[in-house]
């Protein structure tokens, strides 16, 4: 393994090893011993059998983890939120579709799984991604969806935990 910082090759250890809860990805925290940093790699599972997303028009397109990544990070920019946790959230939703679709997944199953996730993580991101995933037209539409925000916060009681995961 190549040091990100340093760019040294096979100096490196595994300091800590765990799998997903899916276990479809290895996570590896790793130290470099010519700086001493230290960085994560990820190990996955190389799909042999593609999953194909299912667009709105029909349209079956291969599904690309780096698209997904790339549509987070963009609702994400410049918000406190750590590149981990966006991997992390990728992780999820992955383990959600491979879980529950063999060849093929709709793209509205793709996008609600994010919607959910990233609704819960920061709500200016959510904002950003469900103007794209609805398909906002107007301004009245991100105002309406920021009002269900606002609602559904004050409705939420803190410190209580979900009794049902969505």
């Amino acid at each position: 393994m190549q040091c990100p910082y340093c760019k040294e090759q096979r100096t490196d250890k595994v300091i800590d090893s765990r799998a997903t809860e899916g276990g479809t990805v290895i996570r590896r925290r790793r130290q470099c011993l010519a700086c001493n940093k230290r960085y994560t790699t990820y190990e996955r599972i190389e799909e042999t059998n593609k999953l194909l997303v299912v667009k709105k028009d029909g349209a079956r397109v291969p599904y690309e983890r780096a698209k997904l990544r790339g549509g987070l990070e963009r609702a994400c920019w410049k918000r406190p939120i750590p590149s981990d946790r966006i991997d992390a959230l990728v992780d999820e939703v992955e383990e959600d579709i491979f879980r529950n679709f063999d060849k093929e997944v709709p793209s509205r199953y793709l996008g609600s799984a994010v919607s959910v996730r990233l609704r819960k993580l920061d709500k200016i991101a959510y904002l950003r991604f469900a103007s794209l995933y609805h398909e906002f037209q107007l301004v009245d539409d991100f105002i309406e969806e920021a009002r269900d925000l606002l609602d559904q916060e004050k409705k939420d009681v803190a410190g209580q935990q979900e009794l049902f995961n969505e």
